[in-house]
């Protein structure tokens, strides 16, 4: 069997040329005689590994000196109990909700101070995103807090909040790398890197060196201070050492396309294919307002769970993978990372408009 359409929400298509890349190298790497997988991550070739990887990783965003990049563990969910560790001077967060994620950190924050909540789309099944061009940010905030592109429900900031001045935190974790982005205008960002950027296992913190002190939340364990890794290179303990280099063949992927410009223009042409079809069907529907719509995460339904269930069913025969929706928006969902080819996205609505043919 060839390889199929893999449209999962993560751990996630991966660009075929570095897979092939590191089959190549996977049991010698360059000249070494080993593995990655087996190499001592206080060697030289790891070194130059994830030194190249933070390099071209800055280049691609355009990260400025005064903001540290850490390859750190425990994905995503770990830095919802990190940042309010490390950010927490007055024990006064604001939050934006806008799914699942957003609510879980949260409610992990609320473990450590008062956690206002200054908007929510909970309202409506988190299928828009609220107005924040005015929030009641509070005047002792530490932060304010948002999940920037919603993988369940499918929604995208398309202009960040007004904090008024306070610290913003964004867990970018599936639109990573999907589009350019002015760094200068967060605190911290942050996201695991399973959907748009390498394997499972590996988080990316980019955080403004001046929040990295000494002046943690008592009992934050030596492991959850970001001064820890940001003091050793993110070498404190053995990293997650090759899911950095496969992240680091990502980024010199990402530079070949023409960097995130190039793969802002390449996300929106693939969105739209599935979009322009999803507003004229006739059986299937977006599950989100147009205007909040991500360009990584398709949500759609068809309104008849057993017509749903069909549909993912003969997308799978038909060698379209991981199209089943979250169990709480139901449906389908197609994750259309950077990795996904286009000629993916037009399959799959070529395959959905037979499919709709044939079940009128």
């Amino acid at each position: 069997m060839g390889r199929v359409y893999n449209f999962s929400a993560g751990p996630a298509v991966l660009p075929e040329e570095v897979l092939r890349e590191a089959a190549e190298e996977m049991l010698d790497y360059r000249g070494t005689g080993m593995s990655v997988m087996e190499m001592s991550h206080r060697s030289k070739a790891f070194q130059e590994i994830i030194d190249t990887a933070r390099a071209d990783l800055r280049g691609l965003m355009g990260i400025p000196e005064d903001y540290e990049v850490l390859f750190l563990q425990g994905g995503a969910s770990q830095q919802f109990a990190m940042i309010p560790m490390n950010l927490m001077k007055n024990r006064v967060v604001d939050y934006i909700v806008t799914g699942q994620w957003a609510k879980k950190a949260s409610e992990e924050a609320k473990k450590y101070g008062k956690v206002n909540i200054l908007a929510s789309s909970a309202d409506k099944t988190f299928s828009y995103i609220p107005d924040c061009r005015d929030l009641p940010v509070s005047e002792d905030a530490d932060y304010v807090y948002i999940c920037e592109n919603n993988t369940i429900y499918g929604t995208k900031y398309k202009e960040l909040p007004d904090t008024k001045g306070k610290l913003l935190v964004a867990d970018v974790s599936s639109c990573f790398l999907s589009e350019p982005v002015d760094v200068t205008k967060y605190g911290v960002i942050y996201g695991g890197v399973q959907k748009n950027i390498g394997p499972a296992g590996t988080v990316i913190v980019i955080i403004r060196k001046d929040l990295i002190t000494e002046d943690v939340l008592p009992g934050t364990p030596t492991m959850l201070k970001y001064k820890t890794h940001s003091d050793a290179g993110s070498l404190y303990n053995t990293p997650p050492a090759y899911g950095i280099y496969i992240c680091g063949k990502v980024f010199r992927w990402l530079k070949k396309q023409g960097g995130l410009a190039a793969m802002k223009k390449y996300n929106e042409k693939k969105a739209k294919i599935l979009y322009d079809f999803l507003d004229q069907s006739s059986m299937f529907k977006g599950t989100v307002a147009p205007k909040d719509r991500s360009l990584m995460n398709v949500p759609f339904v068809t309104g008849d769970d057993m017509l749903d269930a069909r549909f993912v069913k003969e997308a799978k025969a038909a060698g379209f993978e991981n199209l089943k929706g979250h169990r709480s928006v139901g449906g389908m969902r197609a994750s259309i990372y950077n990795a996904m080819p286009m000629e993916g996205v037009e399959a799959l609505t070529a395959f959905m408009k037979k499919f709709e043919e044939e079940n009128q």
